[in-house]
């Protein structure tokens, strides 16, 4: 289309044409988006891999500046068809690209369906909030009239820049309010200073120190709007309530009271996002639904929200996220009836298609084998925490963040058999073997994180908290950033 205009206007042959490689939006320090929402959908729901060529490039250029991985970890299909098609770029390119020193120690891949209960729980970290009251884009949030107490909206970039943002955003909501009143009381004691300063003084003040305070007490300001904003959206949502049901189902106590209270979601009309976000939690945390409840609410729903859901339905069971508990044939049963009336090569894009029907969630094992759940007689001190749980008020330990723990201790998959047999097995790692130049001892301690579908705040500000716990550097690279209410729109046939 931009030839055509540009032969239109004469100008054809006078202009030069060069591609620009947009594959890595850089939104903070440590976190770097493709910005591929689109991607989820695509390959979970579809089985459309076009996307997996273009993070390969992304990988690719990360390989180019910072030299070759020491160390690659994955899990999931899709993890391990990018890293092959990353190493054929790699390998392609040997001779293009100039021998480094390793920068980065070791990189984690990891599919977005190997853990569907994190991005379904409700984020409690400020970061999280935000972005599920909010809705974060590209790094930056509008906050209406009701935050800045403005006829505006204020739109402001959220990255370690902001002051007040960077020492709340891994912050558990509970403390946030502490932390701002502080952050205000200080800020008050530097303006006091001003009393009493002679001309001198007061002009070093005011052309070193004014400045930055009236930048900090505006971002103050907006933050406190922002918390009094959450606080009531959340109060009107019984959010208390609604975080018991969730714990309660992470941990499997009361699933009829937790069913009663999706029901009670959808009859009350609270959200239609909202009622399936709970009907999922509960179908991953159960290995599916039993067929009477599975039946009962999905009627409801569609009576409720509109019988054009139905296609909705079928997209959530396709994938796995919402699933109906039923003695049916395995993958392995159903490859081999097929293997007797079709090719193989067709029996490789029915093994596709039918590998997300038949993925069933193992949470409970997963759970018990992993420690997911702190098991504790004590109450869990949110503003010293002592784990990854804390994200989740102390309930549960994000799966995905905990898999890459254990995998880092042991530096393998020695021992986490288990794990990934009920993952269905699509663990790999692999080592460079040619590290003649030797490395740094700060690329061992940093990590490559790839979250392939999507990765949540929650699962960031956890992994930070490892990384500080165990001496990590983490670096995230995502397809985009999500959160429960983003998978399930990517979702909707509405």
């Amino acid at each position: 289309m931009c030839e055509t205009v540009l032969e239109e206007e004469g100008i054809f042959g006078d202009v030069t044409f060069d591609e620009w490689a947009f594959y890595l939006l850089p939104l903070d320090d440590d976190i770097i988006s493709m910005e591929l929402p689109e991607f989820f959908r695509d390959y979970f729901l579809e089985g459309d891999h076009r996307w997996i060529c273009t993070v390969a490039k992304a990988l690719h250029l990360l390989y180019s500046l910072f030299g070759p991985f020491i160390k690659t970890y994955g899990i999931g299909r899709c993890a391990k068809m990018t890293y092959e098609l990353w190493k054929e770029m790699v390998e392609d390119s040997e001779n293009e690209i100039k021998p480094r020193q390793a920068e980065i120690g070791r990189v984690f891949f990891l599919d977005r369906d190997v853990d569907y209960v994190t991005p379904m729980c409700s984020q409690v970290v400020y970061e999280g909030l935000v972005d599920d009251v909010f809705r974060i884009k590209c790094g930056s949030v509008d906050f209406g009239s009701e935050v800045t107490s403005l006829n505006k909206s204020v739109k402001v970039l959220l990255n370690s820049q902001d002051k007040v943002f960077k020492e709340i955003r891994n912050e558990h909501f509970s403390n946030v309010f502490g932390f701002l009143s502080q952050k205000a009381r200080r800020l008050q004691t530097q303006y006091d200073k001003r009393q009493g300063m002679d001309i001198k003084q007061m002009k070093d003040f005011v052309s070193q120190e004014l400045k930055n305070l009236k930048q900090e007490h505006r971002l103050l300001s907006l933050h406190i709007g922002a918390c009094e904003s959450i606080m009531k959206k959340k109060t009107k949502q019984d959010f208390q309530e609604l975080l018991k049901s969730e714990h309660a189902l992470l941990e499997g106590f009361e699933i009829r009271e937790s069913t009663n209270c999706v029901e009670e979601h959808i009859n009350r009309q609270i959200s239609p996002l909202e009622s399936l976000r709970l009907m999922c939690l509960l179908s991953q945390t159960e290995n599916g639904l039993i067929s009477k409840d599975y039946r009962s609410l999905k009627t409801q729903y569609l009576q409720s929200y509109g019988y054009d859901h139905i296609l909705t339905f079928a997209n959530l069971k396709q994938i796995g996220l919402l699933t109906e508990q039923q003695p049916g044939e395995t993958l392995t049963a159903v490859e081999s009836t097929m293997g007797k009336l079709v090719t193989d090569k067709a029996v490789g894009k029915l093994t596709d298609a039918f590998s997300s029907l038949a993925r069933k969630s193992h949470f409970r094992a997963l759970s018990k084998r992993l420690n997911l759940i702190p098991r504790t007689e004590e109450e869990y001190d949110l503003k010293v925490p002592r784990d990854m749980a804390y994200v989740f008020s102390g309930a549960y330990i994000p799966l995905s963040c905990k898999i890459i723990e254990q995998v880092l201790e042991r530096d393998s998959w020695a021992g986490m058999e288990e794990v990934s047999r009920l993952l269905n097995n699509n663990e790999f790692i692999t080592i460079e073997r040619s590290m003649d130049a030797g490395y740094s001892c700060n690329a061992q301690r940093v990590i490559l994180v790839v979250f392939l579908g999507g990765c949540t705040f929650s699962e960031i500000a956890a992994l930070r908290f490892l990384g500080k716990e165990k001496g990590f550097k983490f670096v995230f690279v995502t397809t985009a950033i999500t959160n429960s209410f983003r998978m399930l729109e990517s979702l909707l046939e509405s």
